[in-house]
């Protein structure tokens, strides 16, 4: 008898002030109206924890090109099948009086309403923290952990990338007939640590209306090591690839088990091209030029909008 009172008292305890399993499985179903999948839902800041929505935020307007190598940040539930995410609020468990974890079934349900009943079922964690009396959604299935790294992981890429620029710019830059403005390509081979190999290419362009031209260009492929100086990322040496005779030779030795890779992007044209464009969309963006095409000399304009 003592036994069950303990029982019942413990499960006052637990669901006290209001919130009761019920209230806990209905405040979750709303909650799921919000987990992000593919964009991070409008009106969902007022859902989540600050610090939740703070991450999310930023990782979901990183340049759009990062999606790519990671996906499973961007589909939370659904993947890319074209498939609409059903939830269902399975289990409620209070961890204190201000955390809860819920268990969610999401079934995978197409454009139409239909369903595999045997098929597309997974089961989901979806984390609550009560502030200010509300519960409000704090993470889901551990991915806020994730985001994190993959933002530290963007950012010190974007410095790298920064760094190889302002080098190119500042060392390589006057070694060509100078236009306006001086926007290198980058197509990176490898990094690892503080050693970056690519094929590294200066573009000197004028400003010509709504069209980029290009005045000069150049390939300076190699390797860079880094510095970081003051704590910001600078290049600290360049083993650059020899023109000429020496190419091959010297492209082998600097590139190594990369030069395979390495050759097969320098050569192809098609790809230094949908890169290039890719970069000067990013910095036209970036650095506010009024510009919507850049063009070769003697070739077609290339519209860097579409």
């Amino acid at each position: 008898m003592k036994k069950n009172i303990l029982i019942a008292v413990a499960a006052v305890l637990l669901w006290s002030c209001g919130d009761t399993e019920g209230r806990l499985k209905d405040r979750a179903a709303e909650l799921c109206k919000y987990i992000p999948d593919h964009e991070l839902r409008e009106g969902s800041q007022d859902y989540m924890t600050d610090d939740f929505h703070a991450v999310l935020d930023t990782m979901f307007n990183l340049p759009s090109h990062e999606a790519m190598d990671h996906e499973w940040l961007y589909f939370f539930v659904t993947g890319n099948g074209g498939t609409i995410a059903d939830y269902e609020v399975v289990e409620v468990r209070k961890r204190d009086k201000n955390h809860a974890v819920v268990t969610i079934k999401v079934r995978q349900k197409w454009e139409d309403g239909s369903f595999d009943e045997d098929a597309d079922i997974e089961m989901h964690e979806l984390e609550m923290e009560k502030v200010d009396g509300v519960w409000l959604m704090s993470d889901f299935d551990g991915h806020k952990a994730d985001c994190i790294r993959h933002i530290a992981q963007n950012r010190r890429e974007e410095a790298v990338r920064d760094a190889v620029k302002e080098y190119l710019v500042d060392r390589m830059g006057p070694q060509y007939r100078q236009g306006k403005v001086c926007l290198p390509t980058l197509m990176m081979v490898h990094e690892s640590g503080d050693s970056v190999w690519g094929d590294f290419w200066i573009y000197w362009y004028d400003v010509c209306g709504d069209t980029l031209k290009t005045v000069s260009g150049g390939s300076h492929a190699g390797l860079m090591t880094l510095r970081s100086d003051d704590g910001k990322i600078k290049v600290d040496t360049f083993d650059e690839v020899a023109d000429g005779s020496g190419f091959q030779s010297s492209a082998q030795r600097i590139f190594g088990d990369y030069y395979e890779l390495f050759m097969s992007m320098h050569s192809n044209g098609e790809v230094r091209e949908a890169v290039r464009r890719e970069q000067l969309q990013q910095d036209v963006e970036r650095f506010g030029l009024k510009v919507r095409y850049y063009q070769d000399y003697g070739w077609p304009a290339v519209d860097l909008c579409k």
